[in-house]
């Protein structure tokens, strides 16, 4: 797969700053990630290269962390936390009405942990946190996305 000028500016850059780090894949991976939003495919044979490691190392650390995306996210990305606190106060059915509710311009990922337990359920709606995230709360932040398209 061939990288995008975007795309290669952003892994050279992400080289240059990195590579000489003492375990340096996962900073740089995140440089990549911040940069561009995502970890494009093309990317993993050049950063294997620059660290020589193999490709499948670079894929591993890319596919192991949920952080990580290899595609540009959607306009908006919504992040519900699916650990066990959340998951005791309502959680579940978040997860199934984000499921049944969210438009097709929305990234949704599980996490585990926010680190808001005592305000179970958590979100983390457009790297925004918010606490106690109920049903009727949930439909107000996916109905004001309609307005932003």
């Amino acid at each position: 797969m061939s990288l995008s000028a975007l795309e290669t500016t952003a892994v050279n850059d992400a080289i240059a700053a990195c590579a000489e780090l003492a375990g340096a894949c996962l900073p740089l991976l995140h440089h990549v990630h911040d940069a561009l939003g995502y970890v494009p495919p093309g990317a993993v044979p050049h950063i294997a290269l620059a660290l020589n490691l193999s490709q499948a190392d670079v894929h591993g650390v890319i596919s192991f962390y949920h952080d990580f995306r290899s595609a540009p996210p959607l306009t908006h990305v919504v992040r519900l936390c699916r650990a066990e606190a959340c998951q005791a106060m309502g959680g579940e059915a978040l997860a199934l009405q984000l499921k049944r509710v969210a438009p097709p311009d929305v990234t949704v990922q599980p996490v585990y942990c926010l680190g808001l337990c005592a305000s179970a359920p958590a979100g983390m709606i457009d790297g925004r946190l918010v606490a106690r995230l109920s049903p009727a709360r949930l439909d107000q932040v996916l109905s004001g996305f309609a307005g932003q398209r």
